[in-house]
């Protein structure tokens, strides 16, 4: 664990988003509050003052290539990525930075600049699940992992949209000074301690627009209200005034999936929030409807390689972690 002067080098551009600087920021900050030593530097590629995606002006300390080699070289993201290729004098600025920093790290969009800098071939990686795809698209040589809020391969980390940056700064921050020191800056911040890095974004309902047809709809609706009841295919058909067949049918050609596996993923989301307000695993597979605990334990396997006791040990609340 580090117990020396730590410097984060923040590279920041016309358009950047506002929060995926400050969250880091304020996290390094309070640690530096607890007995930390992470000296924060902003710079931009010429050394300029740039507008944040909300207008505000932001002052920098100068430019990429005149400061100090930093330990840590974040990279925020802003909604001008992917929309636009990223300009060259950023894609050089974020290689110098790379290049002369122990470990990279990325907020939402800022995957595209580490991805125009070659950073990001042949590794794992992550952005905000509406761009994804993009990613994918843009660096087939990345594996992007759109679900994850954040990933680490090596000594770069990528992470998911806006608030994720403060997951990641949290899980940086438990690397170099331990999980307490982490812990009383996500107390200190009132937020929780740390999201598991393959913990989903979202839950599987939420991940894009509700559904169009009223009837699927009507399918979330009723499994989010009362996840213990019954709801077989035949049971939910007739809920819905609907043929088994036609049911079937909607599912597949507007959701990709089956009415089974729909409803068990937003089980699955409800058994997850009553493991973070500290229900034990059999309980929350009990009230989430699952057949019981084996049930959860095995959906849990599948989706995020972890157990339920697992996920919740990461997922925990500063109340929990007190």
């Amino acid at each position: 664990m580090s117990s020396g002067t730590h410097r984060v080098a923040i590279l920041v551009y016309d358009g950047v988003k506002l929060l995926d600087v400050a969250g880091p920021a304020e996290v390094f900050g309070e640690a530096n509050l607890l007995g930390a030593d992470y000296r924060i530097t902003l710079v931009s590629t010429t050394g300029a003052g740039i507008a944040s995606s909300i207008g505000m002006r932001i002052a920098v300390d100068g430019s990429a290539t005149t400061q100090p080699d930093p330990d840590t070289f974040l990279m925020p993201g802003g909604d001008v990525y992917p929309r636009t290729p990223v300009t060259r004098d950023l894609v050089e600025a974020a290689r110098d930075l790379a290049a002369r920093s122990g470990r990279v790290a990325s907020v939402c969009s800022g995957a595209f600049v580490l991805g125009a800098t070659g950073l990001l071939d042949g590794k794992r990686a992550t952005t905000h699940w509406k761009i994804a795809d993009r990613l994918a698209a843009l660096h087939p040589r990345t594996r992007v992992e759109p679900d994850a809020i954040y990933v680490r391969d090596g000594t770069v980390y990528t992470s998911a949209g806006v608030t994720a940056g403060i997951d990641l700064a949290l899980a940086l921050v438990e690397e170099d000074h331990g999980p307490d020191l982490a812990r009383e800056v996500a107390r200190s911040l009132v937020v929780y301690l740390q999201r598991a890095g393959g913990q989903s974004q979202f839950s599987a309902p939420l991940q894009g627009p509700p559904p169009r047809s009223p009837a699927l709809r009507r399918v979330v609706d009723l499994v989010s209200a009362q996840p213990a009841d019954n709801y077989s295919l035949t049971e939910l058909a007739a809920r819905l005034n609907l043929s088994t067949r036609h049911l079937t049918r909607l599912f597949r050609e507007e959701l990709g999936t089956t009415p089974a596996r729909y409803v068990e993923s937003i089980r699955f989301d409800i058994a997850k929030s009553l493991l973070d307000q500290g229900y034990t695993a059999t309980q929350a597979a009990s009230l989430a409807g699952f057949p019981g605990y084996e049930s959860l334990r095995r959906v849990f396997a599948r989706e995020l390689s972890i157990s339920p006791a697992a996920y919740q040990r990461r997922f925990a609340t500063t109340r929990n972690a007190e």
